[in-house]
């Protein structure tokens, strides 16, 4: 049946048709089944991924298709995401190491450091920042690169993510304008203070972990799983940050499809939700001043929780 199989095009026309055909899930940096077929097929014949499209017709050697083939079926069979078998995914235009050791980086925030945090910002400056949850490492690296005068911490509780992190910061060569923390959320940052904190942490409620297609059972869990409503983390986050953030610092924190839940815990604190190009991806901005006049109402909800 693959006889036919002559072009590079061919390859990845068959591989879109495959994975349709299999339903897979496309929710780890690709949203669709040409785009992953081309990710593996280029990765597999070593080629790099802005090829010129015309290189398309080329037509492939036989041990070549069967490196290409393996990794479709792969991917259908083992329900692998495709960055994992690449090894490599994009993120604000740079590359990353990614496997199994952190989430594959996807979050909308990418868009926001393209554009340099404004318009949230609003100019002000920024000398300390902190990708809080940081798995990778591809916020936090990808800000320092964006912003050759910040220096930024990556926290994260888990010791596979920090050494996924470790070997990305290595490879794009930060020097020591970017330091991996060890710390469960803000527990070891004591006396750290900063005038941007940026956070993806887990947000999936249990339900919805559970009930999650199979290739996200090849990620860490402990980065997806944030309890019934998804904002274990987060209101922690909400309650800590005043204490590491300078006098008007800000915040800015994805909380995916939990932004419903949150917005019902705490209707009076306001945060201000970014419309990306693509619309509203549950990310939301929030001043230091704002997390402080309403960290009574903060703590109470934790406290509630905690006694449930």
């Amino acid at each position: 049946m693959t006889a036919e199989l002559v072009t590079i095009i061919d390859l990845i026309r068959y591989g879109g048709s495959r994975f349709a055909e299999a339903d897979l899930c496309f929710g780890h940096s690709f949203d669709n089944a040409l785009d992953e077929a081309t990710q593996l097929t280029l990765h597999a014949l070593h080629l790099p991924h802005d090829m010129n499209p015309l290189y398309g017709q080329s037509h492939v050697t036989a041990d070549e298709k069967q490196d290409v083939l393996a990794l479709f079926e792969r991917r259908i069979e083992e329900r692998v995401p495709a960055a994992y078998l690449t090894g490599e995914a994009w993120f604000a235009g740079m590359a990353f190491k990614s496997d199994a050791r952190a989430l594959v980086p996807r979050s909308p925030i990418a868009e926001i450091i393209e554009a340099g945090f404004e318009p949230w910002l609003h100019g002000r400056r920024v000398q300390r920042a902190m990708d809080l949850c940081t798995g990778s490492g591809c916020i936090g690296i990808a800000m320092a690169a964006y912003h050759p005068d910040w220096r930024v911490d990556c926290v994260d509780l888990s010791d596979d993510a920090l050494s996924l992190a470790r070997e990305n910061l290595d490879m794009h060569r930060l020097g020591e304008r970017v330091r991996l923390i060890k710390s469960d959320l803000f527990s070891e940052l004591e006396g750290e203070r900063y005038e941007l904190i940026v956070s993806n942490p887990p947000y999936v409620t249990n339900d919805e972990v559970d009930a999650l297609p199979g290739e996200y059972e090849h990620e860490p869990e402990m980065g997806l799983r944030a309890g019934d409503d998804g904002l274990d983390l987060v209101l922690r986050i909400l309650r800590d940050a005043p204490d590491h953030l300078d006098a008007d610092g800000l915040l800015i924190c994805e909380v995916g499809e939990s932004e419903r839940a949150l917005v019902d815990l705490l209707p009076a604190l306001p945060l201000a939700w970014v419309e990306f190009k693509v619309g509203a991806m549950g990310v939301f901005v929030v001043e230091r001043a704002d997390l402080i006049a309403h960290h009574a109402d903060i703590v109470g909800l934790i406290q509630q929780r905690e006694q449930a």
